[in-house]
Order: C-alpha cells, then sequence, then structure tokens
C-alpha cells in the first residue's frame, strides 16, 4: 500500500525504477539474488563487456540496490536490497494479467 508521498519521494523511486529500468540490470539482479558475484560472473552471464557490466553496475550502486566489497583482487557485487525482487516478481504478474486480457479479448 502506498502511502502519502511528496514530489521528492516520488522522484526518488522512480529513480530506483530508472536504474532497474534495463534487461542486463535485470538479469544481474537476479544472478546476485542467488548469491554475490564478481564482475567477471556478471559479464559472463550477460554476455556483455566488463566495461559495460561496470556501467549497469555504478547504476545499481548509485540507487543504494548493489554494495560491493574487496576480496584480493577482485571487487565483489551483493544484492543490497533483496525486497526489489518483489517488484520484479510482480511484473511477472502484470505480464500474465496483460495476456490474460489478450487471449479473452479475441
Amino acid at each position: 500500500m502506498l502511502l502519502d508521498m511528496n514530489t521528492t519521494q516520488a522522484k526518488a523511486r522512480a529513480a530506483i525504477l530508472k536504474a532497474v529500468a534495463h534487461p542486463t540490470r535485470v538479469l544481474m539482479l537476479h544472478a546476485l539474488s542467488r548469491g554475490d558475484r564478481c564482475v567477471n560472473d556478471l559479464r559472463v552471464l550477460a554476455d556483455v563487456t566488463q566495461p559495460t557490466i561496470t556501467h549497469h553496475l555504478e547504476k545499481l550502486k548509485k540507487v543504494g540496490l548493489v554494495t560491493e566489497r574487496r576480496a584480493g583482487k577482485r571487487n565483489i557485487h551483493h544484492l543490497a536490497c533483496p525486497c526489489i525482487l518483489e517488484a520484479l516478481e510482480c511484473t511477472l504478474g502484470v505480464l500474465q494479467a496483460v495476456k490474460t486480457r489478450q487471449t479473452k479479448a479475441v
């Protein structure tokens, strides 16, 4: 349930949704939900270059969804706010509802 919110709160929420709004970032969040990962693990998963993964990680870190820690020579990334997975799960409900409405319309 959404409580009353002001423009500042709405902008902060929109920034989080904007940070998630890329297929590669959705894949990354899904992977991180199964455990901490280094950049190379995420790069292989998404089949993109290291600079691309780093760019996406920066977007997710900026809004507080991902954190990192140093482990030797590697940076290990961690899903800091697993509650975002509930929002991603909700998108499946939206997709199913749209499909149901489209099927009924035919």
